[in-house]
């Protein structure tokens, strides 16, 4: 690994970590020797996007990225385009609404409102990336894939990750046949799947020219407000949404990066 790819990956582990890691910490999660761990650090540090504590040890992102992420999300249209579409389907829902954004072969969350004011709330720290087995999200992407495009995305190695509910797929036929589900009833969902207590739908944004998927839209929450019947209440202002989403997608240069 270069010490570009290194300085990503320190980055992206950070996101997760607000309060910041120790060396140690974050040379045992990246697999990288200390030594060089050290190094990379040091040119973040020089360079702004990280602080260094000598209090504690520990590295932590400087506003500096953020700052970077949230003036790309204003030039590209988030903010005057999508936040507003979001926060009336949030409005409806009483939910957590979210929209993540297909680069490559990565699903990224980008924007978010949160609908619940009061009581039981789903509002999770996410990373960057959206796990595409166990969240709704990420199935409504594969579903509009081919099984041979989504076996290269999810391999073995990707299936039953620590850190996620019970109700994630653990093989990859338990991923395909919660996928076929989805293909037939026109939604995404999952129960105790990313978090426990907590349930999801979503629904991909489609381009209009091509019919291809540029990013998916979901509704979260408690599980026990999130059942079945109120999904299929709330199918509707999803597909709604998603419509508006994908007339706006053109006039964002966001929804371009595929």
């Amino acid at each position: 690994m270069s010490s570009r790819s290194r300085g990503i990956a320190i980055l992206e582990l950070l996101t997760g970590h607000p309060w910041g890691l120790s060396v140690t910490e974050i040379a045992d999660q990246l697999a990288i020797p200390a030594a060089a761990t050290v190094r990379v650090l040091s040119s973040l540090v020089a360079s702004g996007y990280v602080h260094g504590s000598g209090k504690d040890g520990h590295y932590r992102l400087s506003p500096k990225l953020p700052a970077l992420g949230l003036a790309f999300l204003g030039a590209s249209g988030v903010t005057d385009l999508v936040q507003p579409i979001l926060d009336d389907l949030a409005k409806k829902t009483g939910e957590l609404v979210r929209i993540a954004i297909i680069s490559t072969d990565k699903l990224t969350w980008v924007a978010k409102s949160q609908g619940a004011r009061s009581g039981l709330l789903y509002d999770p720290e996410a990373a960057a990336d959206v796990y595409l087995p166990a969240s709704a999200n990420g199935q409504a992407w594969l579903c509009c894939l081919p099984d041979a495009e989504i076996r290269r995305l999810v391999n073995d190695h990707d299936i039953n990750r620590p850190g996620f509910g019970s109700g994630a797929p653990q093989t990859f036929a338990e991923l395909m046949k919660a996928i076929e589900i989805a293909r037939q009833q026109g939604y995404a969902s999952v129960r105790d799947s990313y978090a426990v207590g907590t349930s999801a739908m979503a629904i991909p944004i489609m381009r209009r020219a091509t019919r291809r998927p540029i990013g998916t839209l979901s509704v979260a929450g408690p599980t026990m407000r999130m059942t079945e019947a109120r999904m299929r209440e709330i199918f509707p202002w999803l597909q709604s949404s998603a419509k508006e989403l994908e007339a706006a997608s053109g006039s964002s240069p966001l929804f371009a990066v595929q």
